[in-house]
């Protein structure tokens, strides 16, 4: 497995791969702003608005790639913050493919997050979870800590209201 940073012209090469990605990770269970089941066209501009971002230089992504070039997994980065936050970024949408899982592919490219954040100067790394999944106590092993629990926070496919996680992590003092 490597890490590779997406550039935006890379992008819409892995597309189809992404929006099965997306696709999976969320027939799983997992809450990342949409509900199951994702159309296809709804996916294709999810992705089509993050490749303008990446483009932009708004955020960085970087997919996690097997030896075959499969997309096992991707995070971004978001560093389009306001005047006063440019010491800090946040981590968006994290995702590996349910059958691989559990293999560090999601450790990995939170280091890789962490590496572009302390290479861009960022001192401080915010991210929010679904309290109770099984990303939080990942989040809390790579140094996170738990900012506070907002109830209510976002709809789950069985229409109930779940609490979110606001994590942090300090890179660097100053």
């Amino acid at each position: 497995m490597r890490v590779l940073e997406m550039q935006g012209a890379a992008l819409p090469a892995y597309a189809a791969q992404l929006n099965q990605l997306l696709r999976q990770c969320i027939a799983a269970g997992a809450s990342i702003g949409f509900i199951a089941p994702l159309s296809d066209d709804k996916a294709a501009a999810f992705w089509a608005n993050i490749h303008q971002s990446v483009q932009s230089g708004e955020r960085r992504m970087a997919l996690a790639l097997d030896d075959d070039g499969r997309v096992l997994g991707t995070v971004q980065l978001v560093l389009d913050m306001p005047q006063n936050g440019q010491h800090r970024a946040e981590i968006a949408k994290l995702m590996v493919t349910p059958d691989a899982r559990r293999r560090g592919i999601a450790r990995s490219l939170m280091q890789w997050a962490e590496d572009v954040c302390r290479a861009e100067q960022r001192s401080l790394i915010v991210l929010d979870t679904r309290t109770g999944d099984a990303a939080e106590p990942l989040y809390l092993s790579l140094g996170f800590q738990l900012a506070g629990i907002i109830p209510a926070y976002a709809m789950s496919d069985a229409g109930t209201l779940d609490s979110t996680s606001i994590m942090f992590k300090q890179l660097l003092r100053g």
